[in-house]
């Protein structure tokens, strides 16, 4: 019985220094990524390494990290219009999102997104793209982490460069790139908006075949961006 006892006794305390260590490492990567910008996401490190596994270069991702300063001022008001109009004064969780998403289930079965700016900056950051139960609930470790140790410029620095805009295409230069051949720097208004609707679904909506309600959502972030805070 004794010895069953210390059994039992050994493996809680491997346990809770297992979960002491997760969660010191986890305090030094936001810590360490407040100063220093990431090389590359999850998501680009495992594309890269499927590409050269099956010797497939054009497949590889385009990741190219650019200064906050360095992005279009048109391209960061039509973000913020078009993902997270209250960025600056939630703190990682729209709860008013939230409780609209929770209504909308309710009474039209239909599950909208509720995400952050924030949520999908820890997300892309931290995280390998999964549906996971455990990836949701990381992802919201995370967001409380970067809130609390970044400042709302420095994650929306982040989001800028690490947002999946389309197959193998990572943040807003290499946006900028791919669909106008230009710099991020010199986005129109006009693109900024257009780039900015596909947001929510990258994959299937393109900048450069927009249907009306791509045009539409273009119009709407028009509408919007000089109301919105220049970060």
């Amino acid at each position: 019985m004794k010895r069953i006892n210390r059994i039992r006794t050994w493996i809680w305390k491997t346990i809770v220094k297992m979960i002491l260590c997760l969660f010191c490492f986890t305090i030094v990567q936001v810590l360490a990524l407040k100063y220093i910008n990431p090389p590359f996401t999850p998501d680009v490190a495992w594309e890269w390494a499927e590409a050269i596994i099956k010797n497939t270069p054009d497949k590889r991702p385009r990741y190219v990290w650019k200064d906050i300063k360095a992005v279009s001022p048109h391209l960061r008001r039509a973000v913020i219009a078009a993902e997270d109009q209250r960025f600056l004064s939630h703190n990682g969780f729209d709860v008013t999102e939230i409780k609209n998403a929770v209504s909308n289930l309710i009474r039209h079965g239909k599950l909208r997104g509720a995400s952050t700016i924030s949520m999908q900056t820890a997300r892309s950051v931290f995280l390998l793209s999964s549906r996971s139960v455990f990836r949701k609930l990381a992802e919201a470790y995370y967001t409380v982490l970067i809130e609390l140790f970044w400042d709302k410029r420095r994650i929306f620095e982040m989001y800028l460069n690490t947002v999946d805009w389309g197959t193998n295409v990572t943040g807003a230069e290499a946006a900028a790139q791919k669909y106008y051949s230009k710099s991020a720097r010199h986005l129109t208004s006009n693109q900024a908006a257009l780039m900015t609707a596909i947001l929510p679904n990258p994959h299937k909506w393109s900048v450069k075949h927009p249907t009306q309600y791509l045009k539409m959502r273009q119009r709407q972030i028009m509408k919007n961006m000089p109301q919105m805070p220049l970060l």
